[in-house]
């Protein structure tokens, strides 16, 4: 007769006490996801086949179609390679796991296989009773329970986890803080009895999860500070880092690497076409008008990858924090982020070119032996507001702007680069460029993409000479002379906002709303 199974399968855990009299002075907020956490955290050890199952890392879908990585406050962008050499190492240790299959075939090579030992800990948060995410609360039958007699602790998995056939009905009951990497290294993993040690907090609020992802991943300066408001986006919210820590680090970073995309792929509509190093004319032989890095840098912060405390700016950035706990926070990765600004100069520079305005047809007929005969002089021209600071802030003012108040509607959050991979059947593009381009790609299918097309021919509609051009009668050079100075910005902003709301549908609705909001 077979053995029944348990009905509620158990781990044994150590309960370690972590906490400093002091720490009760902590101003501890729930509405900042930042509630007064448990004294202590729980030590053990877990099967990797287990852990996996109960965080649900390996599933592309769920019941009731909420995919485990659509929560971008717990789930982080996944590197499927750092994962394929994590796995490799297991396997078969170091230095094997970096050694190229025709090494691994020399005489002697089996040699240097070793044990895969991962000793460090793998940092979980087992959700309580009645948590929820993402709109959803976690079910009582699928929570993982802490029973303690004594001294003898114990999780309690859900009931019936150990049939192959479960998943639960709304949220994984555990949470990875730090460690998914190592996890995901055990896709298809032949063993199943491999365990990993955990490090297991219960009902850590969000905002310190992402604290102690910091903590573990950043203090010891283990990765790039950038590249960890990709892998774990939470942080672009977090107030204390924005005051204390130098949050602008990551915002003047992930600004130089933006700018740096827009420069060097090949599809972008400023491709070469940016005064990388600051060189005069002279410097650079020319007179072709070229905004600085230094400049792009400044607008793109002034816009996409605003700071969430600006008071006088009610709209945020995209690629930034929201404003408050209920807005959506965009888990869009580096490439992501490029490949929307790159989409949406391109929708501009489309839009112009098939433009036959007045001041399009104006700038065309000043011909000029400084650019190619296929530039576009009024998208690229030397009297076009398109090739200079302002107008390249106004351009950037405005599509996150109707972006992020109509990020609703356009599902904003439902573009993600799971989905993006996975429709590409890519794992890990061999470079950043051909991740920009699988992102552009998959843009052009998406509803913000075009949306940024509509409001791109709107824009287009808008003259954007410049004061200097020459021709204009005294009346229009005023006009245009508005813009200078830095108070030009502010003022570029409300005339464009103004601008498109004269046109139709979703466009005009999103620049009225935008007006409202500015109070313009």
């Amino acid at each position: 007769m077979a053995k029944a199974k348990k009905a509620y399968p158990e781990i044994t855990a150590l309960r370690v006490r972590q906490w400093l009299p002091q720490w009760d002075q902590i101003k501890f907020d729930a509405d900042s996801f930042q509630s007064k956490p448990d004294p202590f955290f729980y030590m053990c050890s877990i099967k990797a086949r287990d852990l996996k199952a109960l965080t649900g890392v390996y599933r592309r879908s769920t019941k009731g179609g909420l995919a485990r990585s659509k929560d971008p406050n717990v789930q982080r962008w996944h590197e499927e390679e750092r994962s394929r050499t994590i796995r490799q190492y297991v396997e078969y240790g170091f230095p094997w796991c970096e050694m190229s299959d025709a090494k691994r075939e020399l005489p002697g090579a089996k040699g240097l296989q070793k044990p895969g030992w991962l000793p460090t800990a793998i940092i979980i948060n087992i959700l309580k009773p009645g948590s929820v995410r993402n709109e959803k609360i976690i079910s009582e039958d699928d929570t993982v329970a802490i029973v303690e007699t004594g001294s003898d602790i114990r999780l309690r998995l859900p009931k019936g986890f150990e049939e192959e056939t479960w998943e639960p009905k709304n949220i994984f009951p555990l949470e990875i803080i730090d460690g998914q990497h190592r996890l995901w290294a055990f896709e298809d993993f032949k063993s199943d009895d491999f365990e990993l040690p955990v490090i297991a907090f219960h009902g850590l609020d969000r905002s310190w999860q992402a604290y102690l992802f910091w903590s573990v991943n950043i203090t010891p300066k283990k990765i790039n500070r950038s590249l960890a408001f990709d892998l774990y986006p939470l942080l672009r919210k977090e107030e204390w880092l924005d005051r204390f820590a130098g949050h602008s680090i990551y915002r003047e970073t992930r600004c130089q690497e933006l700018v740096e995309s827009l420069w060097s792929h090949p599809k972008s509509p400023w491709y070469q076409r940016i005064n990388m190093l600051g060189e005069t004319v002279q410097q650079r032989g020319n007179q072709i008008p070229m905004v600085t890095q230094a400049a792009w840098i400044r607008s793109l912060m002034a816009t996409f990858v605003k700071e969430a405390s600006h008071e006088l700016d009610s709209i945020g950035g995209l690629f930034g924090a929201p404003r408050s706990k209920d807005e959506p926070l965009l888990p869009w990765n580096r490439a992501m982020q490029a490949a929307f600004l790159i989409h949406a100069g391109n929708a501009i520079r489309e839009s112009v070119g098939e433009s036959k305005e007045t001041w399009t047809r104006t700038l065309r007929e000043l011909s000029s032996s400084l650019f190619d005969k296929e530039d576009d002089l009024a998208f690229y021209g030397e009297y076009s507001l398109l090739t200079t600071d302002q107008g390249i802030r106004g351009i950037l003012f405005t599509i996150n702007d109707l972006c992020y108040v109509a990020r609703d509607p356009l599902d904003l959050d439902n573009w993600r680069w799971d989905d993006i991979s996975k429709s590409a059947n890519v794992k890990a593009p061999a470079t950043d460029e051909e991740a920009v381009a699988l992102a552009l790609k998959s843009l052009a299918h998406e509803k913000v993409g075009k949306f940024v097309r509509d409001v791109s021919r709107a824009l287009a509609t808008y003259d954007w000479r410049t004061s200097s051009t020459p021709g204009l009668s005294d009346k229009e050079r005023l006009r245009q002379a508005v813009f200078r100075g830095s108070s030009g910005y502010r003022e570029l902003r409300r005339q464009l906002l103004g601008h498109v709301a004269g046109s139709a549908g979703a466009v005009a609705k999103a620049a009225e709303a935008a007006i409202e909001i500015l109070e313009f």
